[in-house]
């Protein structure tokens, strides 16, 4: 996957799910955004190559949006807005 060219949206939480394989970055990311604001922006950076299809699906089915999306030396950083 290609970094996107899209601007990095400001984040106000982050969540660090490296080394961590479904389901977990997907769980972890849930449960801090149940602690968090509607229309506030989580950052999840994870090491999974799922991951990119895995919040996908999530954010279809959880109602949050997905910002973006991007990867960079293994790593799969994703933005989602608390619905």
């Amino acid at each position: 996957m290609q970094p996107t060219a899209l601007a990095v949206p400001h984040a106000d939480r982050e969540v660090d799910t490296r080394g961590l394989n479904c389901p977990l970055p997907i769980l972890r990311a849930k449960k801090v955004l149940a602690e968090m604001a509607s229309g506030e922006v989580l950052r999840v950076v994870a090491t999974d190559p799922g991951s990119i299809r895995d919040f996908k699906a999530f954010a279809r089915q959880s109602s949050n949006e997905l910002l973006a999306q991007d990867s960079r030396d293994g790593e799969f950083i994703h933005y989602l807005r608390r619905r």
